[in-house]
């Protein structure tokens, strides 16, 4: 029991891991609510763009001495509005656009980590840094966090009402156009929030395993927006304790927590493989 204490209050002694836990906390929350609107429209992809087009904007708001979140923003909603360009005004599908703006900002940013090696840690943009953010990203990801919340909140009701029936949401006088545009600054913002948690290549899971794993488990929505932010934040909790005490990356180990919950919740669901398995093993009554 004492070594079981020990091994939560011990990393609380230091500094560095109050603040990990602070900004894995604001993270997993954050991403969590979105989440649930991510995996119930299918913008799985979206959010992988958005994640990895934000790169190129980052290294150079390190190389300029801004903080990143000037540069990732400004890509971030770049490739949102390049994807909706080149959908609407080319042959080219959307999944076909998305491919193209998100890996050709990617390798951009690539391209910019190796004209400015001396400033930026490729390791730490590509997934995460947690255990390294200072009082003021802290801060930033605080307000940042804040305003999302907020609005998705606020929005709550005619963000629901887009995303199960967007035909209806239009004739009652909401503009799904504007519904979607709000989604994808949302989008931009956490994905500022989660790089430094997890990074870049691992922003994806953030966006959407929590929401998915709540869909498993529930009907309402209103449960399934608790459900994922408690298993987020869960997930980036135990994810930075095991990456303190094992020596694990902490972005790595955050979503291998969160992966492992959508797999127990895959089996063992109320409509899990094996809750279906074994209700229709057991005997009927006579």
């Amino acid at each position: 029991m004492t070594d079981l204490l020990n091994w939560f209050t011990e990393p609380l002694e230091f500094a560095f891991m109050q603040r990990a836990l602070v900004t894995a906390v604001i993270c997993g929350l954050v991403c969590a609510v979105l989440s649930c609107w991510l995996t119930l429209l299918g913008w799985s992809l979206m959010g992988d763009a958005v994640s990895h087009a934000v790169l190129p904007g980052v290294v150079l708001s390190y190389a300029a001495g801004l903080p990143f979140a000037v540069g990732a923003f400004v890509f971030g909603t770049a490739a949102v509005a390049g994807v909706g360009a080149l959908n609407r005004t080319s042959r080219v599908k959307e999944d076909a656009a998305i491919g193209i703006v998100f890996t050709g900002l990617f390798a951009l940013g690539l391209v910019l980590v190796t004209v400015f090696p001396s400033q930026i840690d490729l390791m730490h943009i590509l997934f995460g840094n947690v255990l390294g953010v200072s009082d003021g990203d802290i801060v930033q990801a605080a307000i940042i966090g804040a305003v999302v919340l907020a609005v998705l909140l606020y929005k709550r009701r005619d963000l629901v009402l887009y995303a199960f029936d967007p035909t209806h949401a239009h004739a009652i006088g909401i503009s799904p156009r504007r519904l979607e545009m709000l989604l994808l600054g949302a989008m931009a913002l956490t994905v500022i929030i989660a790089l430094q948690a997890i990074g870049i290549v691992l922003v994806v899971a953030m966006l959407i395993t929590p929401g998915a794993t709540a869909y498993l488990l529930t009907d309402r929505f209103d449960r399934m927006l608790v459900i994922a932010s408690v298993a987020a934040v869960l997930a980036c909790v135990v994810g930075t304790y095991l990456s303190y005490h094992q020596d694990w990356s902490p972005g790595g180990a955050i979503v291998c927590v969160l992966t492992l919950q959508f797999v127990l919740a895959y089996l063992f669901a109320p409509r899990g493989v094996v809750t279906r398995w074994w209700v229709e093993r057991r005997p009927v009554a006579a």
